[in-house]
């Protein structure tokens, strides 16, 4: 089994499904509410375990009634959870998230306050493979710092520069990938990138697909056409599957296949990572679309 450390972000959120995404600000009846773990990090976290891996967690919480219920649910997704910190005086993250009828979903983030700008020492890693966002940059640059396998970043913006050069994948956002290198057409940006940081670049393009840069050069790959539930958490669940395959050993190209399949798999179920398929779902999904 594959023992991955996953660093970043975990938060509660409340998700409200309505068929337009509120314009105005005025009063808005939702059609449905759930209450549900997220953040980059715990999904990815949670995807890792339900696909056949071993997922480790670094993420900061205050010590309070959103932490008892993430950290609740995520144990019960077998998820490690003896590098949390938690903060004594601290407030955790919780995010307000609408998802449209076509699956848009529009986020409003609380990200905590008086949470732990930097982890105690993490000592030597044993891991196969890091992976990190950009949530918690200090603890990122430290898991990676000296760790010679599989290191890949989740590129949501703001993406620190040291941080991109650091990790040997770095899968970006189309928004982070934007934000970092100042250019709106991806082909010319991940060109831009590949150049400035070295390693391995690609960008997420929701049901696009992926691109990345390979022998100087631009390719792409088509996502999986489903019937669109929820988008909320497939992007964290893509990282989470892309970085378990690297770390069992698969290429980048059978690991963004895995990653897609995954990813669109999330997107028919509502509920954030609730949806997030298990390995055998993945594996009959890819049998019979492929």
């Amino acid at each position: 089994m594959a023992q991955i450390l996953v660093v970043g972000s975990a938060v509660l959120d409340f998700v409200f499904s309505m068929e337009e995404l509120p314009e105005k600000a005025e009063k808005h009846r939702a059609n449905a509410m759930q209450i549900v773990g997220g953040g980059c990090a715990a999904n990815a976290s949670v995807a890792i375990a339900r696909l056949g891996g071993q997922a480790q967690l670094l993420a900061r919480f205050g010590r309070d009634e959103i932490y008892d219920l993430v950290a609740e649910d995520l144990a019960k997704e077998g998820v490690d959870l003896t590098l949390l910190d938690v903060a004594e005086n601290g407030r955790s993250a919780v995010s307000s998230v609408y998802v449209d009828g076509s699956g848009e979903r529009q986020i409003m983030a609380f990200r905590g306050e008086g949470l732990a700008e930097y982890p105690r020492a993490l000592g030597q890693l044993s891991q196969d493979a890091i992976l990190a966002d950009t949530r918690w940059p200090h603890a990122s640059a430290m898991a990676f710092e000296g760790f010679d396998g599989i290191r890949v970043l989740d590129g949501e913006a703001p993406v620190p520069q040291s941080l991109a050069q650091t990790a040997s994948h770095v899968v970006f956002s189309e928004q982070g990938l934007a934000s970092f290198s100042g250019i709106a057409s991806y082909p010319e940006a991940l060109l831009k990138v590949s150049e400035q940081i070295g390693g391995w670049v690609a960008v997420t393009l929701g049901a696009h697909g992926v691109a990345w840069v390979e022998s100087g050069e631009i390719r792409n790959m088509a996502g999986f056409q489903v019937d669109v539930e929820d988008t909320l958490g497939a992007g964290d669940v893509w990282h989470g599957a892309f970085t378990l395959r690297l770390a069992e050993g698969a290429s980048e190209a059978d690991a963004m296949i895995f990653a897609n399949a995954a990813a669109a798999l999330k997107c028919k179920g509502l509920g954030g990572r609730k949806a997030t398929p298990d390995r055998s779902t993945v594996e009959l999904f890819l049998k019979e679309n492929t």
